[in-house]
Protein backbone atom coordinates (compact mmCIF):
# COMPACT_ATOMS: atom_id res chain seq x y z
CA UNK A 1 0.00 0.00 0.00
CA UNK A 2 1.62 3.49 -0.46
CA UNK A 3 1.53 5.86 1.87
CA UNK A 4 -1.31 8.68 1.90
CA UNK A 5 -2.36 7.21 -1.13
CA UNK A 6 -6.11 6.22 -0.14
CA UNK A 7 -8.56 6.83 2.68
CA UNK A 8 -7.99 3.13 3.33
CA UNK A 9 -4.63 3.82 4.55
CA UNK A 10 -5.69 7.23 6.83
CA UNK A 11 -8.58 5.07 7.99
CA UNK A 12 -5.71 2.51 9.29
CA UNK A 13 -3.43 5.03 10.51
CA UNK A 14 -6.30 6.88 12.07
CA UNK A 15 -7.11 3.61 14.26
CA UNK A 16 -3.50 3.00 15.39
CA UNK A 17 -2.60 6.74 16.31
CA UNK A 18 -5.36 7.09 18.71
CA UNK A 19 -3.49 5.70 21.54
CA UNK A 20 -0.50 8.20 20.43
CA UNK A 21 -3.05 11.20 21.16
CA UNK A 22 -4.51 9.39 24.11
CA UNK A 23 -1.38 8.99 25.69
CA UNK A 24 0.26 12.66 24.38
CA UNK A 25 -2.83 14.48 26.04
CA UNK A 26 -2.47 12.61 28.78
CA UNK A 27 1.43 14.10 28.84
CA UNK A 28 2.73 10.21 28.39
CA UNK A 29 5.90 9.48 26.66
CA UNK A 30 4.96 8.42 23.26
CA UNK A 31 7.77 6.59 21.78
CA UNK A 32 7.67 2.79 22.65
CA UNK A 33 4.00 2.86 21.36
CA UNK A 34 5.22 4.62 18.50
CA UNK A 35 7.78 2.05 17.57
CA UNK A 36 4.99 -0.19 17.22
CA UNK A 37 2.66 2.05 14.86
CA UNK A 38 6.27 2.26 12.73
CA UNK A 39 6.32 -1.31 12.30
CA UNK A 40 2.57 -1.64 11.84
CA UNK A 41 2.39 0.81 9.23
CA UNK A 42 5.76 -0.13 7.48
CA UNK A 43 4.22 -3.89 7.11
CA UNK A 44 1.04 -2.48 5.56
CA UNK A 45 3.48 -0.39 3.30
CA UNK A 46 5.65 -3.88 2.18
CA UNK A 47 2.98 -6.10 2.28
CA UNK A 48 2.32 -6.11 -1.19
CA UNK A 49 5.68 -7.39 -2.51
CA UNK A 50 8.43 -9.59 -1.32
CA UNK A 51 11.49 -7.94 -2.66
CA UNK A 52 11.08 -4.24 -1.68
CA UNK A 53 10.82 -5.67 2.11
CA UNK A 54 13.93 -8.02 1.67
CA UNK A 55 15.67 -4.94 0.13
CA UNK A 56 14.62 -2.69 2.39
CA UNK A 57 16.08 -5.35 5.46
CA UNK A 58 19.44 -5.65 3.74
CA UNK A 59 19.81 -1.74 3.15
CA UNK A 60 19.14 -1.15 7.11
CA UNK A 61 21.38 -3.74 8.18
CA UNK A 62 24.35 -2.47 5.88
CA UNK A 63 23.63 1.16 6.83
CA UNK A 64 23.95 -0.26 10.59
CA UNK A 65 26.91 -1.77 10.10
CA UNK A 66 28.46 1.13 8.06
CA UNK A 67 26.89 4.00 10.69
CA UNK A 68 28.50 1.68 14.06
CA UNK A 69 31.45 0.89 12.30
CA UNK A 70 32.20 4.70 11.50
CA UNK A 71 31.55 5.18 14.66
CA UNK A 72 33.92 3.20 16.31
CA UNK A 73 36.31 4.21 13.78
CA UNK A 74 35.94 7.74 14.44
CA UNK A 75 36.51 7.76 18.02
CA UNK A 76 40.02 6.71 17.02
CA UNK A 77 40.87 7.84 13.86
CA UNK A 78 39.99 10.21 10.88
CA UNK A 79 41.47 8.77 8.12
CA UNK A 80 39.79 11.32 4.74
CA UNK A 81 40.12 7.84 2.81
CA UNK A 82 38.00 5.54 5.38
CA UNK A 83 35.15 8.53 5.49
CA UNK A 84 34.92 8.63 1.74
CA UNK A 85 35.17 5.18 1.69
CA UNK A 86 32.44 4.86 4.13
CA UNK A 87 29.99 7.11 2.48
CA UNK A 88 30.50 5.43 -1.08
CA UNK A 89 29.44 1.98 0.37
CA UNK A 90 26.49 3.67 2.14
CA UNK A 91 25.25 5.51 -1.13
CA UNK A 92 26.13 2.66 -3.00
CA UNK A 93 22.59 0.93 -3.41
CA UNK A 94 21.09 4.21 -4.38
CA UNK A 95 23.64 4.52 -7.21
CA UNK A 96 22.70 0.93 -7.77
CA UNK A 97 18.69 1.44 -7.85
CA UNK A 98 19.34 4.39 -10.19
CA UNK A 99 21.27 2.13 -12.55
CA UNK A 100 20.03 -1.68 -12.94
CA UNK A 101 16.88 0.07 -14.67
CA UNK A 102 18.90 2.44 -17.10
CA UNK A 103 20.98 -1.40 -17.74
CA UNK A 104 17.37 -2.64 -18.69
CA UNK A 105 18.28 -5.59 -15.97
CA UNK A 106 15.96 -6.25 -12.71
CA UNK A 107 16.04 -3.69 -10.02
CA UNK A 108 16.64 -5.58 -7.14
CA UNK A 109 18.16 -2.71 -5.14
CA UNK A 110 15.40 -0.64 -5.60
CA UNK A 111 12.35 -0.08 -2.34
CA UNK A 112 10.11 2.69 -1.15
CA UNK A 113 12.12 5.22 -0.07
CA UNK A 114 15.53 4.10 -0.44
CA UNK A 115 16.24 7.74 -1.83
CA UNK A 116 15.29 9.51 1.65
CA UNK A 117 16.27 6.75 3.97
CA UNK A 118 20.25 7.08 2.22
CA UNK A 119 20.63 10.99 2.65
CA UNK A 120 19.45 10.37 6.66
CA UNK A 121 22.22 7.63 6.66
CA UNK A 122 24.85 9.36 5.17
CA UNK A 123 24.39 12.32 6.94
CA UNK A 124 24.93 10.23 10.37
CA UNK A 125 28.39 9.56 9.09
CA UNK A 126 28.65 13.12 7.47
CA UNK A 127 28.04 14.26 10.89
CA UNK A 128 30.17 12.21 12.69
CA UNK A 129 33.03 12.78 10.50
CA UNK A 130 32.44 16.59 11.58
CA UNK A 131 32.37 15.74 15.44
CA UNK A 132 28.82 16.75 16.14
CA UNK A 133 27.92 13.40 16.46
CA UNK A 134 30.53 11.46 18.92
CA UNK A 135 28.81 9.04 21.10
CA UNK A 136 27.88 5.60 19.87
CA UNK A 137 24.36 5.01 18.74
CA UNK A 138 21.99 2.09 19.79
CA UNK A 139 20.41 -0.04 17.28
CA UNK A 140 17.06 1.64 18.17
CA UNK A 141 18.12 5.53 17.80
CA UNK A 142 19.27 4.71 14.23
CA UNK A 143 16.22 2.19 13.14
CA UNK A 144 13.65 4.30 14.74
CA UNK A 145 15.20 7.85 12.91
CA UNK A 146 16.40 5.76 9.49
CA UNK A 147 12.49 3.97 9.46
CA UNK A 148 10.59 6.35 11.02
CA UNK A 149 7.63 5.89 8.46
CA UNK A 150 5.55 8.86 7.92
CA UNK A 151 8.46 10.70 5.94
CA UNK A 152 9.86 7.29 4.26
CA UNK A 153 8.39 7.23 0.80
CA UNK A 154 9.56 11.44 0.02
CA UNK A 155 10.80 13.14 2.67
CA UNK A 156 10.81 15.52 4.05
CA UNK A 157 14.55 14.70 5.24
CA UNK A 158 14.94 14.98 9.08
CA UNK A 159 18.32 15.45 10.97
CA UNK A 160 19.47 13.19 13.37
CA UNK A 161 20.37 15.24 16.11
CA UNK A 162 16.90 17.34 15.89
CA UNK A 163 14.73 14.08 15.35
CA UNK A 164 16.29 12.81 18.58
CA UNK A 165 15.85 15.61 20.43
CA UNK A 166 11.69 15.38 19.60
CA UNK A 167 11.89 12.06 20.19
CA UNK A 168 13.42 11.85 23.69
CA UNK A 169 11.18 14.65 24.48
CA UNK A 170 8.22 14.14 27.34
CA UNK A 171 5.71 16.54 25.73
CA UNK A 172 3.20 18.57 28.36
CA UNK A 173 -0.46 18.20 27.73
CA UNK A 174 -0.54 21.37 26.54
CA UNK A 175 2.17 21.24 24.58
CA UNK A 176 1.20 18.08 23.23
CA UNK A 177 -2.40 19.33 22.29
CA UNK A 178 -1.04 22.30 20.27
CA UNK A 179 1.24 19.60 18.17
CA UNK A 180 -1.80 18.01 17.66
CA UNK A 181 -4.06 20.70 16.49
CA UNK A 182 -0.88 21.58 14.15
CA UNK A 183 -0.30 18.40 12.99
CA UNK A 184 -4.80 17.74 12.18
CA UNK A 185 -4.61 21.16 10.39
CA UNK A 186 -1.98 20.20 7.83
CA UNK A 187 -3.36 16.94 7.16
CA UNK A 188 -6.57 18.57 6.26
CA UNK A 189 -4.76 21.33 4.05
CA UNK A 190 -2.89 18.37 2.40
CA UNK A 191 -5.94 16.91 1.61
CA UNK A 192 -7.36 20.14 -0.30
CA UNK A 193 -4.14 20.58 -1.38
CA UNK A 194 -3.48 16.66 -2.83
CA UNK A 195 -7.15 15.11 -3.19
CA UNK A 196 -8.41 18.58 -4.37
CA UNK A 197 -6.63 20.90 -5.86
CA UNK A 198 -3.99 18.64 -7.78
CA UNK A 199 -6.35 16.28 -8.23
CA UNK A 200 -9.11 18.67 -10.14
CA UNK A 201 -5.97 20.22 -12.26
CA UNK A 202 -4.70 17.04 -13.12
CA UNK A 203 -8.40 14.97 -14.34
CA UNK A 204 -10.29 17.93 -15.20
CA UNK A 205 -7.29 20.54 -16.81
CA UNK A 206 -4.07 18.33 -17.91
CA UNK A 207 -6.11 15.48 -19.20
CA UNK A 208 -8.30 17.78 -21.37
CA UNK A 209 -5.74 20.09 -22.83
CA UNK A 210 -6.02 18.31 -26.81
CA UNK A 211 -9.72 20.12 -26.28
CA UNK A 212 -8.91 23.12 -24.47
CA UNK A 213 -5.66 24.34 -26.53
CA UNK A 214 -6.29 25.31 -29.73
CA UNK A 215 -2.48 25.23 -31.58
CA UNK A 216 0.71 23.11 -30.51
CA UNK A 217 1.74 26.30 -28.80
CA UNK A 218 -0.71 26.65 -26.60
CA UNK A 219 -0.97 23.15 -25.95
CA UNK A 220 2.33 23.07 -24.31
CA UNK A 221 2.11 26.70 -22.60
CA UNK A 222 -0.92 25.64 -21.10
CA UNK A 223 0.59 21.80 -19.76
CA UNK A 224 3.72 24.28 -18.36
CA UNK A 225 1.87 25.83 -16.33
CA UNK A 226 -0.83 23.46 -15.31
CA UNK A 227 1.67 20.69 -14.89
CA UNK A 228 3.90 23.06 -12.33
CA UNK A 229 0.17 23.92 -10.45
CA UNK A 230 -0.04 20.38 -10.35
CA UNK A 231 3.24 18.75 -9.17
CA UNK A 232 3.28 21.29 -6.54
CA UNK A 233 -0.18 20.90 -5.12
CA UNK A 234 0.75 16.96 -5.24
CA UNK A 235 3.67 17.35 -3.91
CA UNK A 236 2.86 19.51 -1.13
CA UNK A 237 0.09 17.96 0.16
CA UNK A 238 1.91 14.66 0.03
CA UNK A 239 4.74 16.38 2.87
CA UNK A 240 1.35 18.39 4.34
CA UNK A 241 0.47 14.49 5.32
CA UNK A 242 3.98 13.73 6.51
CA UNK A 243 4.83 16.29 8.54
CA UNK A 244 1.26 16.53 10.08
CA UNK A 245 1.41 12.87 11.03
CA UNK A 246 5.04 13.32 12.58
CA UNK A 247 3.69 15.86 14.64
CA UNK A 248 0.60 13.90 16.08
CA UNK A 249 4.10 11.23 17.03
CA UNK A 250 5.46 14.01 19.08
CA UNK A 251 8.06 14.66 15.87
CA UNK A 252 8.07 18.42 14.17
CA UNK A 253 9.47 17.18 10.59
CA UNK A 254 10.70 19.96 9.19
CA UNK A 255 8.46 21.93 6.41
CA UNK A 256 9.33 21.52 2.72
CA UNK A 257 7.65 24.18 1.16
CA UNK A 258 7.30 28.42 1.77
CA UNK A 259 5.61 29.67 -1.00
CA UNK A 260 7.92 28.46 -3.80
CA UNK A 261 5.69 30.46 -6.22
CA UNK A 262 6.06 34.12 -5.22
CA UNK A 263 9.96 33.50 -5.47
CA UNK A 264 11.70 36.91 -5.76
CA UNK A 265 15.21 34.98 -8.26
CA UNK A 266 16.28 31.21 -8.38
CA UNK A 267 17.86 31.38 -5.52
CA UNK A 268 15.47 32.34 -3.35
CA UNK A 269 12.89 29.44 -5.34
CA UNK A 270 15.62 27.30 -3.57
CA UNK A 271 15.54 28.16 -0.73
CA UNK A 272 11.84 27.76 -0.57
CA UNK A 273 10.88 24.55 -3.05
CA UNK A 274 11.38 21.04 -1.64
CA UNK A 275 13.29 22.41 1.27
CA UNK A 276 14.70 19.68 3.29
CA UNK A 277 15.89 18.40 -0.19
CA UNK A 278 17.74 21.34 -1.18
CA UNK A 279 19.18 22.19 2.39
CA UNK A 280 21.03 18.37 2.40
CA UNK A 281 22.24 19.42 -0.87
CA UNK A 282 23.66 22.66 -0.43
CA UNK A 283 24.79 21.50 3.58
CA UNK A 284 26.45 18.22 2.27
CA UNK A 285 27.25 18.77 -1.30
CA UNK A 286 27.89 22.42 -1.92
CA UNK A 287 29.47 23.93 0.90
CA UNK A 288 31.65 20.98 1.54
CA UNK A 289 32.86 21.38 -2.23
CA UNK A 290 33.37 25.06 -1.81
CA UNK A 291 35.53 24.14 1.26
CA UNK A 292 37.60 21.72 0.34
CA UNK A 293 38.17 23.90 -2.95
CA UNK A 294 39.30 26.91 -0.58
CA UNK A 295 40.90 24.19 1.84
CA UNK A 296 43.20 22.96 -1.17
CA UNK A 297 43.40 25.89 -3.22
CA UNK A 298 43.10 23.85 -6.03
CA UNK A 299 41.15 27.41 -7.45
CA UNK A 300 41.55 30.63 -6.59
CA UNK A 301 38.75 32.27 -7.92
CA UNK A 302 35.56 32.56 -5.49
CA UNK A 303 32.86 33.28 -8.71
CA UNK A 304 34.25 30.10 -10.01
CA UNK A 305 34.01 27.95 -7.22
CA UNK A 306 30.71 29.04 -6.35
CA UNK A 307 29.52 28.13 -9.91
CA UNK A 308 31.41 24.77 -10.27
CA UNK A 309 29.35 23.89 -6.75
CA UNK A 310 26.09 24.58 -8.35
CA UNK A 311 26.62 22.71 -11.16
CA UNK A 312 28.05 19.73 -9.27
CA UNK A 313 24.97 20.49 -7.17
CA UNK A 314 22.41 20.36 -9.66
CA UNK A 315 23.49 17.56 -11.97
CA UNK A 316 23.52 15.51 -8.70
CA UNK A 317 19.98 16.68 -7.81
CA UNK A 318 19.18 16.07 -11.70
CA UNK A 319 20.57 12.16 -11.81
CA UNK A 320 19.12 11.31 -8.54
CA UNK A 321 15.67 11.63 -9.90
CA UNK A 322 16.97 8.99 -12.43
CA UNK A 323 19.01 8.58 -15.72
CA UNK A 324 15.99 9.89 -18.20
CA UNK A 325 17.48 12.61 -20.14
CA UNK A 326 15.01 15.26 -18.33
CA UNK A 327 16.16 14.64 -15.53
CA UNK A 328 19.46 15.35 -16.57
CA UNK A 329 18.38 18.01 -18.65
CA UNK A 330 16.63 19.71 -15.68
CA UNK A 331 19.58 19.42 -13.35
CA UNK A 332 21.87 21.44 -15.75
CA UNK A 333 19.00 23.52 -16.71
CA UNK A 334 19.03 24.95 -12.88
CA UNK A 335 22.56 24.81 -12.79
CA UNK A 336 22.80 27.42 -15.73
CA UNK A 337 20.14 29.74 -14.44
CA UNK A 338 21.74 29.30 -10.68
CA UNK A 339 25.17 30.31 -12.23
CA UNK A 340 23.61 33.21 -14.02
CA UNK A 341 21.68 34.57 -11.84
CA UNK A 342 25.06 34.13 -9.65
CA UNK A 343 26.79 36.43 -11.90
CA UNK A 344 23.69 39.00 -12.20
CA UNK A 345 23.72 39.25 -8.71
CA UNK A 346 27.56 40.34 -7.87
CA UNK A 347 27.11 42.27 -10.96
CA UNK A 348 24.27 44.60 -9.69
CA UNK A 349 25.62 44.79 -6.54
CA UNK A 350 28.46 47.23 -8.31
CA UNK A 351 26.01 48.39 -10.68
CA UNK A 352 22.98 49.17 -9.21
CA UNK A 353 21.21 48.53 -12.47
CA UNK A 354 18.22 47.01 -11.01
CA UNK A 355 15.95 48.92 -9.19
CA UNK A 356 14.49 47.93 -5.93
CA UNK A 357 10.36 48.75 -5.09
CA UNK A 358 7.64 46.97 -4.98
CA UNK A 359 6.75 47.03 -9.03
CA UNK A 360 10.28 45.63 -9.73
CA UNK A 361 10.12 42.76 -6.95
CA UNK A 362 6.48 41.83 -8.76
CA UNK A 363 8.50 42.23 -12.40
CA UNK A 364 10.53 39.92 -10.73
CA UNK A 365 8.65 37.51 -9.20
CA UNK A 366 6.99 37.15 -12.34
CA UNK A 367 10.17 36.28 -14.39
CA UNK A 368 11.04 33.63 -11.78
CA UNK A 369 7.53 31.85 -11.90
CA UNK A 370 8.30 31.56 -15.60
CA UNK A 371 11.75 30.38 -15.09
CA UNK A 372 10.53 28.07 -12.57
CA UNK A 373 7.38 26.51 -14.70
CA UNK A 374 10.22 26.14 -17.82
CA UNK A 375 12.48 24.08 -15.69
CA UNK A 376 9.34 21.87 -14.30
CA UNK A 377 7.83 21.61 -18.19
CA UNK A 378 11.39 20.05 -19.25
CA UNK A 379 11.41 17.52 -15.86
CA UNK A 380 8.04 16.00 -17.01
CA UNK A 381 9.42 14.79 -20.22
CA UNK A 382 6.61 16.37 -22.54
CA UNK A 383 9.51 18.40 -24.89
CA UNK A 384 11.16 15.40 -25.27
CA UNK A 385 8.33 12.97 -26.68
Amino acid sequence: MTPYSSFLFFIILGILLLPTMILGLMGKQLRYYNVFVSIAVLALIFSGGDEGFYSLVIFTVLQLVLIKGYISYRQKKNSSLVFYLMSFLSILPLILSKILPFLAVDNWASFLGISYLTFRAVQVIIETRDGLIKQQLSIYQLVNFMLFYPTISSGPIDRFRRFQKDEEKRWTPEEYKELLYKGINKIFLGFLYKFIIGYAINTYFIMNLDHIADGRFSYHLLYMYSYSLYLFFDFAGYTLFAVGVSYMMGIRSPENFNMPFISRNIKDFWNRWHMSLSFWFRDYVFMRFVFLMKKKKWIQNKMLVSNLGYILLFLLMGVWHGLAIQYIVYGAYHALMMTAFNYFETWNKKHKRWPTGKIMTIVSIVITFHVVCFGFYLFSGRPFQ
